[in-house]
């Protein structure tokens, strides 16, 4: 593990690199805590896991050179209103692999499902391995986490989160893990992966809405300009569900957004606020 100081003051990041897993090789983690979380020797928080986790914390790690900014996003949190913070925990991808690792594994069995991978160049579905990369986050990841650090390892207070692919296995995640996910936040999910077959299986697998948080969002440019239709779809299914929009499910638009980082990094404050939020 390499402790990693933050220069603008907003924490330490612990850095591990000796995750494996048994399809995809090494597997890099980043772990964030609060500055103050040595200071209160008896606080315990919330945990929120991102995939895509080299774009979280660092400009130069970053696809095009934008991180999200996740620290800054949760301090401002932190000072602007009485949350207590999280403890961020970024998983890498797997670079080439990540497509295998992020589409959903049960709904691309579907032949409706595999008719859309020609389009995006992805032609094996035999290959999509995340279930495993799930088993890896449950059955290995957060057991360290909650071991290593002062977690508050329940169901509320496990979060999980991403963008594009990133969206899509955030749901599936809590689908497939209701009883350890409270909430996803899917930002610019990349619906077209699997199209309407897609949507409707994943609508058909929600989680009854009780004790669950779930946010969506997109843009309207670039490739975020396919989404529109696609969210609508889904929310209907949320809907008919008994999902309470502005309750436990929030679905937001962003004119004029784009499908990257900087868009990203920009309206984060919004899913973090939803999902770190008063637990019903």
């Amino acid at each position: 593990m390499t402790s990693i100081p933050i220069s603008d003051g907003s924490g330490v990041l612990d850095r591990y690199t000796h995750f494996a897993l048994p399809d995809s090789g090494q597997r890099t983690v980043d772990v964030w805590c609060p500055p103050d979380y040595d200071k209160s020797p008896d606080a315990r928080y919330p945990v929120l896991y991102m995939h895509d986790g080299q774009n979280l914390f660092d400009p130069a790690l970053a696809y095009g050179g934008v991180d999200w900014g996740i620290d800054e996003a949760i301090l401002r949190l932190i000072h602007e209103s009485d949350l207590p913070g999280a403890i961020i925990v970024g998983i890498w991808n797997s670079g080439e692999g990540r497509w295998l690792d992020y589409m959903p594994q049960q709904p691309a069995q579907l032949p409706t499902v595999q008719a859309t991978f020609a389009d995006w160049g992805r032609a094996n579905s035999a290959l999509i391995r995340s279930d495993s990369y799930l088993k890896f986050l449950m059955e290995e990841l957060k057991l360290f986490i909650d071991a290593t650090y002062r977690t508050l390892p329940d169901q509320p207070h496990t979060l999980v989160m991403g963008s594009s692919m990133g969206g899509l296995i955030s749901l599936y995640a809590l689908e497939q893990y209701p009883h350890v996910f409270g909430g996803a936040g899917c930002l610019s999910t990349h619906w077209p992966a699997g199209g309407d077959p897609l949507v409707d299986f994943m609508g058909a697998h929600l989680p009854p809405p009780g004790s669950h948080k779930l946010y969506f969002d997109y843009g309207t440019t670039t490739l975020d300009a396919l989404y529109e239709p696609f969210q609508q779809r889904m929310d209907a299914r949320l809907a008919a569900a008994g999902y309470a929009r502005g309750v436990n499910w929030v679905t937001r638009k962003f004119e004029g957004a784009q499908h990257n980082e900087a868009a990203w990094r920009a309206r984060v404050d919004l899913p973090l606020a939803f999902l770190l939020g008063e637990h019903s």
